[in-house]
């Protein structure tokens, strides 16, 4: 099997890591994943945060009821609102999502790709999210990825109550 396609197929969302480290090279190459996103018109809207201080992965924990995670690093998504204001795009426009979309998915495939676990996080407070990180105004935070080594303790991931093809979720021409 083709080694993309391997890797689409085995990733994972990862709810249990360890404190183990995260090399810096790696933080970079998946940084770098994230800027090969598909951009709606190549604006580029997307602004990308790492955190790596342990105090403020606290703080931000505790303002993240989805953060499970106990990641040595995070990678926060951020929307950059004078991009957007700059190309007369509205808050509605569609390929905003799209953006922060392939971009996590980018950055979760590289992760992957690395033998590094990664697990979104769309659960918790913008406004405390802003002012803990000191956000600008023109920044939203859109989306966490949580990303470090993969717990020994770890559970599988959640089970689908059956198994589910590509046949199962498409119809051909018309409904």
């Amino acid at each position: 099997m083709n080694e993309t396609l391997r890797n689409i197929k085995t990733r994972r969302v990862v709810r249990e890591m360890s404190e183990e480290p995260v090399e810096r090279e790696q933080i970079e190459t998946i940084l770098e994943a994230a800027r090969w996103a598909p951009s709606g018109g190549n604006l580029r809207p997307n602004r990308y945060i790492v955190i790596k201080a342990a105090e403020t992965r606290r703080l931000l924990r505790l303002v993240a009821p989805g953060m499970f995670q106990r990641a040595p690093v995070l990678i926060l998504i951020c929307t950059n609102w004078q991009v957007v204001e700059a190309h007369g795009l509205t808050a509605r426009d569609r390929a905003l999502l799209i953006d922060i979309g392939t971009a996590a998915q980018n950055i979760m495939l590289a992760t992957h790709a690395l033998g590094l676990a990664a697990g979104p996080v769309t659960s918790y407070s913008k406004e405390a999210v802003r002012i803990i990180l000191n956000l600008p105004a023109h920044y939203s935070p859109e989306m966490f990825i949580c990303i470090g080594h993969k717990a020994a303790s770890a559970r599988q991931g959640m089970r689908a109550w059956q198994k589910i093809t590509w046949r199962d979720l498409t119809h051909w021409e018309r409904f």
